[in-house]
C-alpha cells in the first residue's frame, strides 16, 4: 500500500515553472473538476485526443470521466497541470496513472494541451511521475503510444525512457523507463514524505 492521505489531496500538490517563466501547479483532480477536465479533453485537438486515447472521440465518456476523477489506489490517480490564465484556474495538461503493486511498475498517460506544447510541461509531468512511482516503491515506469506520436517518442527518449516493441498491437510503441530511487533521494519533497510514510507503514506490519 502507498499509505497515501486520500482525505487530504492538497498535500501532494506540486509547482514548476515553463520554459518562459509561467507558474504552473500540480495536483490530484478532484471530483469537482470533472466540467473542466471535460473541457480539457474537448478543447483538444482531435490529432491530440486520438495520440492520447488511440482512437476518435470528441469528449471523454461519462463513466470513463467518472472514473477519471476519482482517485483511488484500485483504479488510478488523475494529475491534472493548472494555470492562472485571464484569471481563472484552467487546465494545461493531464496525467493517469495506475501503480501495479505485483509487478511493482506504473503504467501511465499523459496530454498537454495543443496550445501549451513545447513550454516543458510533458517534460515536467514525465519527471514528476517519477517522483510519484518512487513513492510507492515502483521499479519501472511505462506507457503506450502511437508509432506515429513523433511529439511524445521525442519528449519521452530525451526523458530518458527506452523504446521497445508493444507486445499485442503493432501500431504501438512501449516506453519504459527503469527507477532506482531510493526514498531519501526523492528530488519532489511531497513524495519523499509519502515514501518514508509508506516505509513506516511497511515497518509496522512486518
Amino acid at each position: 500500500m502507498s499509505a497515501l492521505r486520500l482525505d487530504d489531496l492538497g498535500q501532494y500538490s506540486d509547482i514548476f515553472h515553463t520554459r518562459r517563466g509561467d507558474r504552473v501547479a500540480l495536483r490530484f483532480v478532484e471530483p469537482g473538476d470533472g466540467a473542466a477536465l471535460q473541457r480539457y479533453y474537448r478543447g483538444l485537438s482531435s490529432a491530440s485526443r486520438y495520440n492520447r486515447f488511440f482512437g476518435a472521440m470528441s469528449e471523454l465518456p461519462k463513466a470513463l470521466l467518472d472514473r477519471f476523477i476519482h482517485v483511488s489506489e484500485a483504479s488510478g490517480f488523475t494529475v491534472i497541470a493548472t494555470m492562472e490564465i485571464d484569471g481563472f484556474e484552467s487546465i494545461v495538461g493531464e496525467l493517469r496513472y495506475i501503480f501495479h503493486e505485483e509487478s511493482r511498475d506504473v503504467e501511465f498517460g499523459i496530454s498537454v494541451a495543443d496550445r501549451w506544447q513545447g513550454h516543458g510541461i510533458g517534460p515536467a509531468l514525465l519527471k514528476n511521475l517519477a517522483c510519484r512511482a518512487a513513492a510507492f516503491g515502483a521499479t519501472s515506469l511505462f506507457g503506450d503510444t502511437l508509432r506515429s506520436n513523433s511529439t511524445m517518442i521525442t519528449t519521452a527518449r530525451k526523458a530518458g525512457f527506452e523504446l521497445t516493441q508493444h507486445p499485442h498491437d503493432w501500431k504501438l510503441v512501449r516506453i519504459e523507463q527503469p527507477l532506482a530511487v531510493a526514498p531519501d533521494d526523492i528530488p519532489c519533497a511531497s513524495w519523499r514524505i509519502a515514501a518514508a510514510s509508506r516505509a513506516q507503514a511497511a515497518r509496522l506490519v512486518s
